[in-house]
């Protein structure tokens, strides 16, 4: 993997951090997308340290509107194209907030779906088709079925899951594969005001050892952990007079 290009939208959060070390390990290079420089900075030299070829960062606010064709024009004239994008950034929903608060619930779509799905389009939009290409976008479980909890956040990420679906369609049969990663419950800064316990958390390094795997053996969609696959098979199912008696 040494002459592998891979870009990491989000690259301050805990999973993706987790799988640019293992990028690194195997002698990538690496293009880092954030808002914190600070931060951004020393996840770099983090990587070089365990093995990346490059590791060079992007200060920027990835849900905020910008010319993400003049933006990514300059980046692959300074960077070289990507053979590989994770997607990774997003906001969780804080309970109850969005019904009573219309711009709240807009930044939650708007960073979670919308912002996503114009990086995504304007990538495809510079691929070179004679060149591989995989994107790995980070959703969730949560988009599977709309719950009373977090529906504006379940919202933007089943959207974003069948915007995903739709990609795979069509480009099926070429160089462009999309992964589709869902996790259930991580232990990251992001859910540190969540109480936590209890087998269905899981650390980040599990989760991208899991991205990892789906990268590397060509999956469309993963679960992660496993687990998720079969307990979210029961909650899409189950019907919706007992489905609505469930507080989740």
């Amino acid at each position: 993997m040494t002459d592998r290009h891979v870009w990491i939208l989000g690259a301050t959060s805990a999973i993706a951090h987790a799988y640019a070390r293992r990028r690194a390990e195997l002698g990538a290079s690496l293009l880092l997308f954030g808002r914190n420089e600070v931060h951004l900075r020393a996840n770099a030299a983090d990587l070089l340290a365990r093995g990346a070829k490059a590791a060079s960062v992007r200060c920027c606010d990835l849900a905020r509107p910008l010319d993400y064709d003049a933006m990514l024009a300059n980046l692959m004239a300074s960077e070289g194209p990507a053979d590989e994008v994770l997607i990774a950034y997003g906001i969780l929903e804080q309970r109850g907030r969005s019904a009573g608060d219309v711009a709240y619930a807009r930044d939650v779509i708007e960073t979670n779906f919308t912002s996503v799905v114009c990086w995504l389009l304007a990538i495809i939009a510079r691929w070179d088709r004679g060149r591989p290409l995989t994107l790995i976008v980070i959703g969730s479980v949560a988009g599977d079925r709309g719950r009373g909890s977090n529906f504006v956040y379940g919202a933007a990420k089943g959207g974003l899951d069948r915007f995903l679906e739709g990609l795979q369609h069509a480009f099926a049969g070429t160089k462009l594969r999309v992964v589709r990663i869902k996790p259930g419950f991580v232990d990251t800064p992001m859910t540190a005001h969540l109480v936590k316990g209890g087998f269905l958390w899981a650390m980040p390094d599990r989760i991208a050892a899991d991205i990892e795997r789906a990268a590397d053996r060509g999956r469309a969609v993963v679960y992660s952990p496993w687990f998720w696959w079969p307990l979210m098979m029961i909650i899409r199912h189950l019907p919706r007079f007992i489905f609505h008696r469930l507080k989740i």
